[in-house]
């Protein structure tokens, strides 16, 4: 038996839809004036935070892509500069990426960028309290999206 969403249910998953896209395109349109996508400065910032190289299936499961997007967009990405893949030197079926210095370049440009627009759009008119609700909710739905093995889940 299906459980329908109540109308105080429904309209609250359709605010976080609205915010969803909204700020999704806000982002967009931001990282866009850097030259980047959100795809890339995603990749880019995984890449940094490890050091600047990762396997190609532990970056795949970060970002919680599939084989075939990552292939395709790190190929682009390539293309551009940003990243080289190359062979694993321990393993000769697994693939490397690395954060090119123009990939690292790139990061360093947008990123304060970056940071002002989620500060003004998200982050600065949030109270402490409602921080702390949206850190618990997203652990929440994060935990039951990997409990349930969903795509998503890593």
């Amino acid at each position: 038996m299906t459980r329908w969403l109540t109308d105080e249910e429904q309209t609250t998953w359709q605010a976080y839809i609205r915010l969803r896209q909204r700020l999704d395109a806000a982002i967009a349109a931001g990282l866009a004036e850097d030259g980047l996508s959100p795809s890339d400065y995603e990749v880019l910032v995984a890449l940094s935070a490890a050091g600047g190289t990762m396997r190609a299936k532990e970056l795949g499961a970060e970002i919680c892509w599939d084989k075939s997007r990552l292939s395709k967009h790190l190929t682009r990405m390539a293309t551009r500069g940003l990243v080289d893949r190359c062979q694993a030197a321990d393993d000769a079926r697994g693939r490397e990426v690395h954060l090119t210095d123009a990939g690292r370049l790139a990061l360093e440009t947008a990123a304060p960028n970056h940071v002002l627009l989620v500060r003004r759009l998200f982050i600065d008119d949030m109270t402490e309290r409602e921080a702390a609700a949206l850190r618990s909710l997203g652990e929440k739905v994060v935990a039951e999206v990997e409990r349930t093995d969903l795509p998503g889940g890593v």
